[in-house]
């Protein structure tokens, strides 16, 4: 595959996922050759990622994608297919997900999050990748007292596994940018969603549910927020963090963390009406205490990726939800799996 003419190559962890499979789409359309590297583990069902595959690999019709199987935390597969592909700029979005579940095995959280994450920036340093997209989360904020949520803000009080995984690996990434002259940005998401959303996030959980009347779970009054970034806005931020980072030939190393999220908390309770709008549907709400590690809310101070990428949100929250529902509904109709 290295003989293709064109922009570069990009390597992109979890490729296969939600928010991977539509940036390899979007990479193949800007003209990028592109590796998609993914375990497809048991989180949620194979057959969801093995669909987002096909997805991407029917946008390439000239042989510039590539899916392989295997797991960042493989040190030699690993070198393998970076000193193969010799990427331009390694996008690493695997990573073992979800605040509640992180509660349960911590140890797995930290060996796939932080020390896979190790592994792939000692990949990188080895092959002389000087560009590097990290995928952390609005998580680190924890419960943040001041809004919006800055990057300059404390970090320093993950409520959750997940959080402190997330965190640990900004700081492995600034500790490679320090001792290998590399250029790399750590993008804070806040709460992604839109079509090919992880089964488990409350968005698709939700409409599923309420589409087919049964009832859903509503832990708090319904009163925290978040702060939700639809798919089409996160790639566009990815694509501008892709630009700043690679940049101009001989630039110099750089080390920038930041926020991409669309600006505006939306309430769970506003979160649910929406669906309920738009489905046409009325929720059956069964409510419990709040969980463990969730935090209040999110809220996104976007200034420096305005300043940087040039990014611009332009996905209303319920112009977003009504994708996401005419999505669900085509997979019913085509009687694909959706959880």
């Amino acid at each position: 595959m290295k003989n293709h003419k064109g922009p570069g190559c990009i390597l992109v962890t979890g490729g296969a996922g939600f928010i991977g499979s539509h940036l390899c789409e979007r990479l193949l359309q800007e003209g990028y050759r592109v590796v998609s590297f993914d375990n497809f583990n048991n989180f949620y069902d194979r057959s969801i990622k093995e669909r987002n595959i096909e997805s991407v690999r029917s946008q390439s019709t000239d042989g510039k994608f590539l899916s392989v199987y295997g797991d960042i935390r493989d040190k030699f597969h690993l070198f393998e297919v970076m000193e193969r592909e010799r990427p331009l700029c390694v996008i690493h979005l695997a990573a073992m997900a979800g605040v509640r579940p992180s509660l349960q095995d911590p140890l797995h959280y930290t060996d796939v999050n932080v020390v896979g994450t190790q592994l792939l920036l000692e990949a990188c340093a080895g092959m002389k990748v000087r560009h590097f997209i990290f995928a952390s989360s609005s998580s680190v904020y924890g419960n943040n007292s001041k809004v919006p949520f800055a990057e300059t803000d404390c970090v320093d009080y993950p409520i959750s596994p997940y959080a402190a995984t997330k965190k640990a690996g900004e700081l492995i990434c600034y500790n490679y940018f320090h001792l290998h002259a590399m250029r790399i940005a750590c993008l804070r998401f806040f709460t992604v969603y839109g079509p090919r959303q992880r089964p488990d996030l409350a968005i698709h959980k939700f409409a599923r549910i309420i589409q087919s009347g049964q009832e859903i779970s509503m832990y708090g009054d319904g009163e925290s927020r978040r702060d939700y970034t639809y798919i089409d806005d996160c790639i566009s931020g990815v694509m501008g963090a892709l630009r700043w980072v690679v940049s101009e030939k001989g630039a110099p190393a750089a080390y920038e963390i930041v926020n991409l999220g669309e600006s505006r908390m939306i309430s769970l309770a506003e979160m649910i009406a929406c669906i309920e709008k738009t489905l046409g549907k009325k929720a059956r709400i069964k409510r419990l205490p709040l969980q463990p590690g969730d935090v209040e809310r999110t809220y996104a101070d976007i200034s420096k990726a305005r300043q940087l990428f040039g990014y611009a949100p332009a996905t209303d929250f319920e112009t977003g939800i009504g994708h996401f529902v005419d999505w669900l509904h085509s997979l019913e109709k085509a009687g694909a799996k959706t959880s």
